[in-house]
């Protein structure tokens, strides 16, 4: 198992955890796993993309989808359940 880069600024939220996966050569990527027990889900861990990351370059990505790569993020610019950047309004960027 691949761990956490150490430049990873979140705490996984309570109930969740981070998995990290090569996604190809050269590009990990970073699931959130809710370890809640969902009937839909047959018994098997519920997981998300929270994004992908480049070792080489230490650059994270936010996802389009699970298996395609973005653009790059700002890691100090991400929250703990994502990575993809919020697209607020500037009414609505105001309120945070």
């Amino acid at each position: 198992m691949i761990e956490l880069p150490v430049d990873f600024p979140h705490s996984a939220p309570e109930g969740y955890s981070y998995e990290v996966e090569e996604f190809k050569k050269g590009v990990q990527s970073i699931w959130l796993v809710h370890h809640k027990k969902y009937v839909y889900a047959e018994g098997k861990t519920v997981r998300t993309i929270w994004g992908f990351y480049k070792p080489k370059s230490r650059q994270y990505f936010a996802p389009i989808n699970a298996k395609t790569v973005g653009d790059k993020v700002d890691i100090n610019g991400t929250r703990n359940y994502t990575s993809m950047p919020l697209n607020l309004n500037p009414l609505e960027a105001a309120f945070l």
